[in-house]
């Protein structure tokens, strides 16, 4: 099928290959596991947000089919109409509790979540929206949405943020809103969060964090980067994604009671995208159950991540500043990234490379993840062969 009016589309996709940014992504043929099939081949998988490894897990499948059978698979409208049941309430109710927050309000996916809060709070040109320099792509469209006009403080650098905050525009403004993740994505290191806190208060800003990468990982139960730093109550808005460990999709914000009324009355996401399948909220509902009652599956993922970095630090691995179960193996240049990545499949072990616009040009890797369900033996394979690739391509 051929169209003259889209034949710019041609030389698009010719500039991305030329650019080596061209994506292709492989083909999942079976449940998202510590040892998956992908593209029809057997390999220990590095790249799954999958953290407590219950995407499989026979409790959430059934609790899933459960709610199947008895709500249906789809809720068929929007939250204001008539997609709003009985799980879904519950599922909100039980966030809050698990958040120490008073309310929260769900979202069709951890990207609508931050653009719904960035948009709907951020709703005049006398706002002013903070954000870090590496926060995720879903922050940075919500503050592009939004009316405010937006500052961004260098990575982690709480002096900037002040700077910014104690400036005249700051000053001036009608709301201040402070965003960081709590744990980022492509480096795995956590968010200050407890100097944040403390200077964005001092200058009247209110704060969220983005925990999509914390949620389930981080904190007492997996309670995210709040709990890390004791800071309950502390923290107007809490994001959680439902995608990573919760092994389901969507998100939520957490926050107090009149917040979240006000978001359910005007967030764009919330009153225009149908609400999550009974099936997803019921999954998240035995996540929180398993978090509470089995500490085990944290108690694995952290003596996995910790194995599996000192091992690649031994074989001569730059990880990064990870402290989190997102591992980088730095490379710094996309071609031999993705040469990496292809031998390392060829091998029997799946890690994506990632390159700009993702990461900062110069800093090319590939992003590992552990999981609460790999074995010490899946992990000492996908280090040899790590160990083996890299020496081939002269990374290490």
């Amino acid at each position: 099928m051929t169209f003259e009016t889209l034949k710019f589309a041609d030389e698009e996709v010719a500039a991305l290959k030329k650019e080596n940014r061209f994506i292709k992504p492989r083909v999942l043929e079976s449940a998202q596991a510590p040892v998956s099939v992908i593209d029809g081949k057997k390999v220990v998988n590095l790249t799954s947000n999958n953290y407590l490894a219950l995407a499989d897990n026979p409790k959430v499948k059934k609790a899933a089919i459960d709610a199947i059978e008895k709500y249906g698979v789809g809720s068929a409208a929007v939250r204001t109409i008539i997609g709003t049941m009985s799980l879904h309430t519950e599922l909100e109710r039980r966030f809050a509790e698990f958040k120490h927050a008073e309310a929260s309000i769900l979202f069709q996916s951890g990207f609508t979540s931050n653009v719904a809060v960035c948009q709907s709070l951020m709703s005049a040109e006398t706002d002013l929206l903070i954000s870090d320099e590496l926060n995720h792509a879903s922050i940075i469209d919500g503050a592009r949405l939004a009316k405010a006009p937006r500052k961004i403080y260098r990575h982690k650098d709480v002096k900037h943020l002040e700077e910014i905050l104690s400036a005249p525009e700051a000053r001036a403004a009608r709301r201040k809103m402070v965003v960081t993740d709590g744990v980022f994505s492509m480096d795995g290191d956590i968010a200050n969060l407890d100097e944040i806190v403390a200077v964005a208060h001092k200058y009247g800003a209110f704060v969220m964090v983005d925990d999509a990468h914390a949620s389930g990982v981080i904190g007492k139960e997996g309670r995210g980067t709040v709990s890390h730093y004791g800071l309950d109550g502390k923290v107007e808005i809490q994001i959680g994604t439902l995608s990573k460990a919760f092994a389901a999709v969507g998100g939520y914000a957490a926050t107090t009671q009149s917040l979240r009324d006000y978001m359910g009355s005007v967030a764009r996401p919330f009153l225009f995208s149908s609400s999550q399948p009974p099936s997803v909220a019921a999954t998240c509902l035995a996540v929180l159950d398993i978090l509470l009652t089995e500490p085990q599956y944290l108690k694995r993922l952290w003596d996995n991540t910790a194995f599996f970095k000192e091992e690649m630090k031994k074989a001569g691995f730059d990880t990064g500043n990870s402290v989190t179960p997102i591992t980088p193996v730095m490379v710094g240049d996309m071609d031999k990234a993705k040469a990496l990545s292809n031998r390392l499949f060829e091998e029997g072990v799946f890690a994506l490379p990632l390159g700009f616009p993702t990461v900062p040009k110069g800093k090319e890797r590939l992003r590992t993840i552990v999981t609460a369900g790999h074995t010490i033996k899946d992990l000492e394979f996908a280090v040899e062969k790590f160990a083996k690739t890299g020496k081939e391509l002269n990374i290490i």
